[in-house]
Formats: structure tokens, sequence, C-alpha cells
């Protein structure tokens, strides 16, 4: 029962202020899904316990008979295992807290009902994610979240950027959600089954099997995980399919912590972690996605050096982080992968949340070039936003210095090329994190305030109904690494994990043996970029002007802060070819072709014959006399022709 009213709760809440938000007012909407969304988050803690702690075994919970065609019968059920507790806690406990915080922040907006229900309706839709016990199930959560992520982004539709992030954000999905579905569709053709326990059980025996494509023989399932991995890439924002994740930030704040934070752009590394039995059988494409997340991690990393706006600085922090998530799964920490997810969640989350207590605090200003000098004026969120810096930077004993380092680790551990790539890339994302990290808070709170003097007269610090989940999400990210390290990656983790994840052992066992300096090669860049950003940003403030505009590095420079031109590139070779076929197929396809010789070809036709026809009736009889003497002249000689005729 417990693990129904965590799922269904928040939908409940989504409906009533969906359809009921105009009748029963702002106010009890956003009361009635907070309330219910911090209940389910309770209740989430306490699964938490009993399953992952506890070690209680409930296995699968059967709601209904759901599709039955042929051979293929679909049960809505709900899978419980720790990976699943974790997620729960996770999706809950960060949406609760994002409930609350907006009560506050979104106070002023006449659509507040519209906006809560989609939030539950997005909670609702993880939470059938991260339960679901069959493919189906998994790819209804996957697209329903798509779905939620584009109305909240294009909540503020009168924006015409809110709606071309939102555009813009589902396009980009839908060709990962694409490989995802060709991939979904290969594995019930190999297994004949989309019941995840089944796919496990049968996977060692497919590890050999070939699909024959075209003129090649190759092995389905490396092709099969390449196709679902395909999705990870576009939902958890991987390098070349991340063009989505910035723009989004168009979104109002709450929005961008609850998906960029915790829970959409973690649905990727949660699916290859659930299917872990299915891509240990495929290791090319386990290699594949070590490079991917490395690539990413230090691609979004030379780029959030380089932003402006306060927001795309933390969204592509968001995903070079999951570049080191999806680093630790391609080298099999799997346990190690989770346990970054769960650490990052927090503060991740009071990083957006905090930029959000900063955006409303200098009257909706987001860019860190017009701030300045501002800890003074609202400490507490100073406060808090410093020690969501320290966890993401992984100062020692942060949430963020045990599973950053973890990932770092195994990725030397694997003794693999592709580990060792992603071992340096990560390594130097580590120090570029630093830089642009401790960039933000130096410009944002120190130095001379930019701040515009209007805007100056109206600074104060958010309400406590803002603050409090600021500090709540703050004390996760100083603690939960320092609490839960063991059950994660340390001693306790094969009885923590038991059955819901492939465990290395091996790696596992080889991350602690690494050399020292491994160990301390990612709190050294954190204190270079600590210094560097120091230097650059407070002792001498005019350094990164200068160098921005050197002729060295001028190239550099705005190549990063164009983000690589990879939007630019989309631009010119599927944008620009696809406006143009769409206005050749409307102008010359629809318009000139199929109209032009179909209905209003007909039609201009008919009009000329009635012209002409119009022009006979002239009203004098001797036209009519004699129009009637060449009809008879005709029809004679028609008769006379014609064999038989007269």
């Amino acid at each position: 029962m417990i693990f129904k009213a965590i799922v269904f709760l928040p939908l409940i809440g989504a409906l009533v202020a969906g359809f009921f938000g105009r009748f029963i007012g702002h106010k009890a909407s956003e009361y009635l899904t907070a309330t219910l969304v911090v209940i389910s988050a309770l209740l989430s803690w306490v699964a938490f316990y009993q399953v992952g702690i506890g070690g209680q075994d409930v296995n699968t919970i059967h709601l209904l008979r759901w599709i039955t065609s042929g051979d293929l019968n679909v049960n809505w059920s709900l899978r419980i295992d720790t990976l699943t507790v974790v997620m729960l806690v996770v999706v809950n406990s960060v949406s609760a807290l994002v409930h609350i915080y907006s009560i506050g922040y979104m106070h002023n907006d006449p659509h507040r009902a519209r906006f809560f229900s989609y939030l539950s309706l997005f909670t609702f839709a993880m939470l059938m994610l991260v339960t679901s016990d069959n493919l189906l199930q998994l790819f209804f959560g996957w697209e329903g979240v798509g779905l939620a992520s584009y109305l909240l982004i294009g909540f503020w539709y009168q924006k015409p950027s809110a709606n071309a992030a939102a555009i813009k954000a589902f396009v980009v999905n839908r060709v990962g959600d694409f490989g995802f579905a060709l991939g979904i569709f290969g594995v019930y053709l190999i297994f004949g089954t989309i019941n995840l326990e089944q796919i496990f059980a049968a996977a060692p025996e497919k590890a050999s099997a070939v699909m024959h494509f075209l003129s090649w023989d190759l092995n389905a399932l490396t092709v099969v995980t390449l196709l679902l991995f395909m999705g990870a890439m576009g939902k958890s924002a991987q390098f070349l399919l991340h063009t989505w994740l910035p723009d989004a930030m168009e979104g109002p704040t709450p929005v961008s912590a609850l998906i960029h934070a915790a829970t959409m752009v973690t649905a990727g590394v949660f699916m290859v972690a659930r299917l872990s039995p299915l891509f240990e059988q495929a290791p090319l494409t386990l290699q594949i996605v070590t490079f991917v997340g490395a690539s990413t991690a230090f691609f979004a990393a030379t780029v959030g050096v380089t932003q402006n706006d306060i927001k795309r600085v933390v969204a592509y922090s968001t995903c070079s982080q999951l570049g080191y998530m999806f680093v630790a799964l391609g080298v099999g920490a799997y346990g190690v992968a989770i346990f970054h997810l769960f650490t990052h969640a927090f503060f991740k989350a009071l990083l957006f949340l905090g930029s959000g207590s900063v955006i409303h605090a200098v009257s909706d200003e987001q860019d860190l070039r017009k701030m300045g000098g501002l800890w003074r004026k609202i400490p507490k969120t100073w406060a808090m936003m410093l020690v969501g810096t320290l966890a993401l930077t992984g100062f020692p004993l942060t949430a963020g210095f045990f599973s950053k380092d973890a990932v770092i680790e195994v990725a030397y551990a694997s003794h693999s090329q592709v580990g060792m790539y992603a071992f340096w890339m990560t390594v130097i994302a580590a120090f570029l994190t630093s830089f642009y990290s401790w960039r933000l808070m130096f410009m944002a709170f120190h130095g001379t305030s930019r701040v515009e003097p209007e805007a100056a007269k109206h600074i104060h610090e958010s309400p406590y109904v803002m603050l409090i989940p600021l500090f709540i999400l703050a004390a996760g990210a100083l603690f939960a690494g320092l609490v839960f390290k063991s059950y994660f990656v340390g001693a306790d983790y094969t009885a923590f994990w038991r059955n819901s994840l492939s465990i290395d052992k091996d790696i596992m066992h080889h991350m602690h043996d690494v050399p020292t300096w491994v160990k301390y090669s990612p709190l050294v860049m954190m204190i270079s970029g600590f210094v560097i950003s120091y230097l650059c940003y407070i002792m001498w403030p005019s350094i990164p002007g200068k160098i921005a505009k050197s002729f060295l590095f001028r190239p550099v420079y705005k190549f990063l802060l164009n983000k690589w031109y990879i939007d630019e590139l989309y631009d010119i070779l599927f944008v620009r070819p696809a406006f143009w076929i769409g206005r050749l197929l409307w102008k010359t396809g629809d318009g000139k072709i199929i109209n032009g010789f179909g209905p209003d070809g007909i039609s201009a036709r008919v009009l000329d014959i009635t012209k002409g026809a119009v022009k006979m009736q002239t009203g004098y009889m001797y036209h009519y006399a004699f129009a009637m003497l060449i009809g008879l002249a005709a029809l004679m000689t028609w008769l006379m022709f014609t064999p038989g005729g007269m």
C-alpha cells in the first residue's frame, strides 16, 4: 500500500489542480499538490529504509492487466528493489522541496494552479518511469516526462523564447526517443518479451546472438543497447544531443531545478543502470558509453567557463556531471553512478533554487555581469550557494567529494584505454568545474556591485518558504555522501544493492587500490580552480576581459562562448534544409502541383468555361437562332458520316 501511495498521490494532486484549480483557487491548488508530494517524499524515505537498509524484499506489486495482443502480455506493475527506492527518494524529495519553493517563487503568477498541476504530473511520470517492471511501462513514463517537461519549459507561453525552447527540447528528445523505441522493438524481437526479469534471465544466453542487417552480421545485443543508449543520450543531454538543455532555462527556475537537477536528466542514467544486466553483455556499448560520458563532462565544463547567464552556468554544470555518471556506468561501476546521481540531486537542486533566489532578489536579472557584491544584502542565499558550490567542486567531506572522486577513481581503475581517456577528461573537467563555480560565486556575490541603480533599491532576501527548501538541500549537500557512502560504494554495497544492479566486484575492489596521486588529483584540481578564479575575479578582475580580447585567446573564447558552434552547425545541417524542404513541399508540391492540378485547377477551369458561356448570353434573338442553326448543321453532319446514321 505504501508504494501505491508514493506513486499515485502526485497524480491525484495533478488531476485536482489541473481540472478543478479554477474552482478551488490557486492557494488550495498550491497547498494540495505540495502536501501530497511531501507525503509521498516522506513515505519514500520510509521505503528506502525498509528496502535499501533493512533488506526487506518486495519485488513486484501487480496493479492491473494492461495490454494483451497475441503473445504479448503486459501487466502494469511496480518493480520494487533498492534501485527503485533510491530513485523514489531522489525524485520525491527534490519535487517536494521544489513544490514548497514554488509557493514563494510563483506567488505573483496568475496561472499558479496550472503550474503546480504540471509539476505534480511531471513527478508522477517520473515515478512511473523508475518503478517500471517492463520496457513499455518504462517508455510510458519516459514519454510522460518528455511531455511534462515541454509543458513546464514553455509554461510562460507568451514568451517566444520559452516556446522555442520547449519545442527544441521536445524535438531533440524525439531524436533520442526514436532510437530508444527501436531498441525496445529489438529487445522484443530477440527475447520475445519486454518483461525486465525475463530479459535479465535470458541475457547471458543471447550474448552471442547475431542480427543480419543489409550485408552485415552484427551482434544483436550491441545493436539493441546502442539504440537504448541513444535514448539515454537525448534524455540525459549527452554530447551532440545536449543542445536542448541550456535553452530549457527559459522555464521558471523551479522547473530548472526539478528537470535538470534530479529527475528528467537522470532518467537516462537510471535506464542504463536498470538495464545493466543487458549492457553487461555488450562490452562495445559500454566503451561507447564511457567515451560519450567523458567527452560530455569535458565539453560542458569548457562551455560553462564562458557563460554569463547564472542559470546557464549551472545548466552546463549539470550536463558535465551527467557525463561523470555515464563514465561510471560505462566502466561497470553502476553503484558509483547512482551514488553520484543521489548526491548530485541535493547540491544541484540547491544551486538551481539558490540561483532562483538570487534572480528573485535582483528583480529577475540573470546576467552575472550585472550583479556583484550581493552577499551582504542576501547573506542566507549566499551561504546556501556557498554550500552548493563546495559540494559541486568536491570540497572534502561534502557529498560531491565522495561521489565525484569515486567516479574518477573507477575510471582509472578500469585499466582500459577508454577508461584512461575518461580519467583525464574527468580530472580536467574537475578543474574547470571548480573554476566556473567559483567564478559564479565571485561575480554574483563579491567584488564591486554592478547592479542597476533601480534594481539595487529592491534587493531583498527571499521569504522563508523559499529559504527552508534551501536549508534542507544544503544539509543533503553536506552530509549525504558521508552518511550513505558505505551503502552505495563502501563495505555494505553488496548487501545494499543486492540484485538490483549488476555489480562488478573487481572494479569496486580496484577502486580502493588506485595510486595516491589519483585519489588526490580531484582535490588538487578543485584548489587550482579556486585559486585561479580568485585571482581573475577578485584580485585582478580586469584579467578575464584582457584575455578574452587578446589575439591568442579571442578565437578560443568565442568558440567556447558560442558552445563549440554546435547549434549553428545543426542549423546549417538540419534546420535550414528542413525548412527549405518544408517550403518546397508547401509552395510547390502542395500549392502549385496538388492544388494547381487538383481542386484549385479544376475550379479555375470551371470558372473559365462559365465565363465563356456567360458571354454567349447576349439577349439577341438572332444570336440564339444562329447558334441553333450551327447546332443543327453539326448534328446533320454527324448523322451523315456515322454508319447507319441516316
